[in-house]
């Protein structure tokens, strides 16, 4: 389990196969501000909630030089399927061996009904153009998230 990196470290690089083909890499975002957010599995509720609501605001996090990247474990198929059946306008990035979510520090052991077991955390890293980590939520709650983080980004 590595350590999470905290508001002021340089963002861990990253590069994934994401929905469209292609890969989405940290690197080639250089000089925009990226939103990376981490969520469990595509199509489930809180996710689909998410993703819409990031995508509700997608044109505003357009206008503020951002780019919004969602990253789970599904496949890129997957993702190809969660996009189209909801409409989705964000980038999804394929995290299927787990590396990203590791350097992120959101694999962790989660509690349900009294069994343990590994997943991820709900967390949004926003990154600024020169790879610096300037904010970071754990353990989100999806109502108004998407809305916070756009005021961070826009106050960048």
């Amino acid at each position: 389990m590595s350590a999470t990196p905290n508001v002021g470290d340089k963002a861990p690089d990253f590069s994934m196969p994401a929905d469209g083909g292609g890969d989405v890499k940290l690197s080639d975002l250089k000089g925009k501000t990226v939103v990376l957010y981490f969520y469990p599995k595509d199509d489930t509720p809180g996710c689909t909630k998410e993703a819409i609501a990031f995508t509700a605001n997608a044109a505003k996090f357009d206008e503020a030089g951002a780019v919004i990247v969602g990253v789970s474990k599904d496949s890129v198929a997957k993702h190809e399927k969660f996009k189209k059946k909801h409409d989705l306008s964000v980038t999804l990035g394929a995290d299927e061996d787990g590396e990203v979510c590791e350097a992120y520090g959101v694999w962790v052991e989660k509690s349900m009904y009294g069994r343990k077991y590994m997943g991820i955390e709900r967390s949004t890293f926003v990154i600024d153009g020169k790879g610096v980590i300037r904010e970071a939520w754990r353990k989100v709650k999806v109502p108004g998230h998407a809305e916070d983080v756009l005021k961070a980004v826009e106050a960048l």
